[in-house]
């Protein structure tokens, strides 16, 4: 799965000559908390989050009043407080790439681009959706976790004996666990039962850690 298949596309975006206040009632009026900046030649300069507005924002001891705090933030631009240096990542990069990258750099999103050109941008809620799809969590079936021994042909096995009862693979995850000899794996399967899936897995060698 690559990023492109996962992205929001052609994402709301904002002028480094905007206003704050006017990114505010944006944000607001969008149900986003995450903008690129792009100049006038349409190439990426800066993104700006809520957080950065809230930065931007006065004190909690200001003596200015409301009316006074909204004429100095209708003064204060975009290219004042947006995060210049951005990090990013091309449509044709793969998810778990992109995943790790916002997770290192502790990060909620990155605009997507084709060469320089802004087409996306992804989020942790994208992320999440990609998530929920690789489980297979919107469909029905038998979901079992187990470990499987790290062999060539193990998988294989697995998948016949699951077409030799009907069943049909939804979902199939598989990671690292506390044993390298053995591959954690998580499965969902339709048109088999819970019994019949538990005999399909103690028959391949292994280890049934949660079937549901």
């Amino acid at each position: 799965m690559i990023v492109a298949n996962v992205m929001t596309r052609n994402p709301v975006f904002v002028s480094p000559e905007m206003s704050v206040n006017d990114v505010r009632a944006l944000m607001t009026r969008e149900k986003i908390g995450k903008l690129p900046v792009l100049d006038k030649n349409n190439r990426l300069v800066g993104i700006v989050t809520k957080k950065d507005l809230v930065k931007a924002g006065p004190s909690g001891a200001t003596t200015l009043d409301m009316y006074e705090i909204s004429y100095l933030l209708s003064k204060l631009k975009v290219e004042k407080v947006m995060e210049k240096n951005v990090l990013t990542v091309q449509q044709t990069e793969v998810v778990e790439e992109a995943a790790r990258i916002m997770a290192d750099s502790a990060v909620g999103c990155l605009p997507v681009l084709k060469g320089d050109l802004l087409v996306g941008i992804i989020t942790e809620t994208d992320l999440f959706r990609a998530f929920v799809d690789m489980f297979g969590a919107r469909h029905s079936g038998v979901r079992a976790t187990f470990q499987l021994e790290e062999k060539p042909g193990m998988l294989a096995t697995l998948a016949r004996n699951i077409a030799d009862k009907n069943g049909n693979i939804v979902s199939l995850v598989t990671f690292d666990g506390e044993d390298l000899s053995k591959r954690r794996c998580t499965c969902k399967v339709s048109g088999i039962e819970k019994k019949e899936m538990e005999e399909i897995i103690t028959s391949c060698g292994s280890k049934l850690e949660d079937i549901r």
